[in-house]
């Protein structure tokens, strides 16, 4: 999973939402507490992932630094920061994100149905 998720995040960075909609769940509940915007079903995470592919862009550097991670049976989390650089509305942007992901398997596949993320400050 660590694979599709760096490939995701750099995809929504260079403006490509699809490869994080392939890796997240659709069956409720899905929440997304962004350092952005916010959903609390998987209709209102799609519209938050269609924001942040319309803004961003020239993802440059995308590093997941994990900190703590844990599966029992069919759940898992990740707790980490994220380094990014990428363009936020045509403005160079490198910041870092706390960011903590919760996933279940589905059908035999790991998804992603938890994201909160915020600005290390």
């Amino acid at each position: 999973m660590e694979s599709e998720l760096r490939d995701a995040e750099i995809a929504v960075h260079n403006g490509d939402a699809g490869p994080r909609r392939a890796i997240w769940s659709t069956a409720e509940p899905v929440t997304v507490f962004g350092a952005w915007k916010t959903g609390t079903t998987a209709a209102e995470a799609d519209a938050v992932f269609g924001l942040l592919e319309q803004n961003f862009s020239d993802c440059t550097s995308y590093v997941h630094e994990v900190v703590s991670a844990d599966v029992s049976g069919d759940l898992a989390y990740t707790v980490g920061y994220e380094h990014t650089s990428a363009s936020w509305n045509g403005e160079p942007r490198t910041y870092t994100l706390r960011v903590t992901q919760l996933y279940r398997r589905e059908n035999g596949a790991w998804r992603v149905f938890h994201r909160h993320g915020d600005e290390l400050s």
